[in-house]
């Protein structure tokens, strides 16, 4: 049995989904900002090279909509034939399972691409949830950027072995 109105009541809340574009509004905030108003982001992304090695500094928030996406566009990018890619968590301070699955969404484009990717510094709550979730048994997470750069060296052979 269907209620009388239904159909009146369902017609006056549908919207177009032809007018909404969220990745416009997106690329323009990462790319421009908004010289007026706060940025509604929360994260932040500063990328530079270390020798052959990107790292791309994160500081905010990992979380759901437009942090986590923006987080895959600009790491995508760096994702080539070969690269090397260091993702420093040090100044993430929340992270949602939106977060973490774009962790692992980057993990596995780099390994399709084949480049490296590596994380470092995660705070200790990020680091629990990591753990929690079971990631940390799937991305390779370093205790600090300088460990993580270090393991992109080729060991070195050992003449005792």
């Amino acid at each position: 049995m269907v209620p009388n109105g239904i159909h009146k009541r369902l017609s006056n809340s549908m919207q177009s989904t032809e007018t909404y574009q969220p990745w416009a509004r997106l690329e323009f905030l990462a790319t421009f900002g908004e010289p007026q108003k706060e940025s509604k982001l929360k994260l932040s992304l500063e990328v530079r090279n270390c020798g052959d090695v990107i790292v791309v500094h994160c500081q905010g928030r990992i979380v759901y909509r437009d942090e986590a996406l923006l987080l895959t566009q600009i790491v995508s990018e760096f994702l080539h034939d070969g690269n090397k890619v260091v993702l420093d968590l040090s100044g993430v301070n929340s992270i949602d399972s939106a977060g973490i699955g774009e962790l692992v969404l980057l993990h596995t484009r780099a390994n399709g691409q084949k480049a490296e990717m590596k994380y470092a510094s995660p705070s200790p709550l990020v680091r629990e949830l990591l753990g929690l979730t079971n990631v940390d048994s799937v991305l390779e997470i370093h205790p600090s950027l300088g460990d993580a750069l270090a393991a992109f060296q080729p060991a070195e052979a050992c003449a005792d072995c």
